[in-house]
């Protein structure tokens, strides 16, 4: 070989990138690279440039994520898209989280819904007019009346000194006319709180936005006695599993055939046709995760 075809070979070799050079191997990267599909997941009023911002400015406020395996927020981010919420503190509509996901030894990412993505997606779901949350203190006057013509009467008398959080209520006013509210004291709530695998974590908004979080699970048991869309549904879903510590398979995202379709007869991790108390994580195939990460070159 030539001195002149020699040089030319180690030029090639040094501008050509390798098949290593060209994955992402950050979550940054990872996001960068796949807009195109976060695109697709959001709605037409968000645009992927702004999710990517938004959650590269919230992975750096938490850099726990960035020990998180990166299918997982990759598809936390997507079912944020698909919500048509924004992460963060910002808005609140929504949290990022590092889980300890113990059966599949990793670390992933859990989506929690914050009480403004709850009102978002209560506004959007063209079954409810409004939707109204209020705390309640021990200085207020607050009644309830149950019975045939439930109600609720509630008067802040000094609005300088209102005591104590006792509880929280929403209400709902409905396309058809209708009204219902739901009351949840503060013991409730803690209650709720203390059962919430992500309630102790520093990054938890239990912990920065407690009366805020309070409104969300007043809205989400309310959310049980309402007409509501898919995404309601859905956002109910991860986030009872979220409080549970139950992985909400984010993975699937990417790659669907791992879903076990026998898991929609599962209500409460017990399957109702056979009385199967199931794993509270789905299984990934290893050979469909290997397909799917070279899929999206993760």
């Amino acid at each position: 070989m030539g001195t002149e075809s020699l040089k030319n070979k180690v030029q090639t070799q040094q501008t050509t990138p390798t098949k290593a050079q060209q994955q992402p191997n950050t979550i940054f990267a990872l996001l960068e690279q796949h807009k195109k599909q976060i695109a697709l997941a959001l709605p037409k009023h968000m645009t992927a440039e702004r999710m990517v911002r938004i959650v590269t400015t919230e992975v750096r406020k938490v850099p726990d994520l960035l020990k998180c395996n990166p299918v997982s927020l990759f598809g936390a981010v997507i079912q944020c898209s698909q919500l048509g919420l924004e992460p963060g503190n910002n808005l609140g509509h929504a949290y990022l989280l590092p889980f300890r996901n113990t059966k599949q030894n990793t670390t992933d990412v859990q989506l929690i819904i914050g009480y403004r993505g709850m009102l978002v997606l209560a506004r959007n779901s063209g079954q409810i007019v409004s939707i109204q949350v209020f705390e309640v203190f021990s200085k207020d006057k607050f009644h309830i009346s149950l019975g045939m013509n439930p109600s609720i009467q509630h008067e802040i008398v000094d609005y300088a000194d209102r005591g104590e959080f006792i509880g929280v209520y929403a209400v709902a006013h409905l396309k058809d006319g209708g009204v219902q509210f739901e009351f949840m004291t503060k013991a409730q709530v803690d209650e709720i709180r203390k059962s919430s695998k992500a309630g102790n974590s520093q990054y938890s908004p239990w912990a920065t936005h407690y009366n805020e979080m309070a409104k969300k699970t007043v809205i989400r048991r309310l959310f049980k006695y309402l007409p509501v869309s898919i995404e309601i549904q859905q956002a109910v879903t991860l986030d009872e599993a979220a409080d549970a510590g139950i992985g909400q398979n984010n993975n699937a995202l990417l790659y669907p055939d791992a879903i076990d379709i026998e898991q929609s007869n599962v209500v409460d991790g017990v399957d109702q046709e056979t009385g199967e108390v199931m794993d509270d994580e789905l299984q990934v195939d290893p050979a469909i995760q290997a397909a799917a990460q070279a899929k999206f070159n993760i």
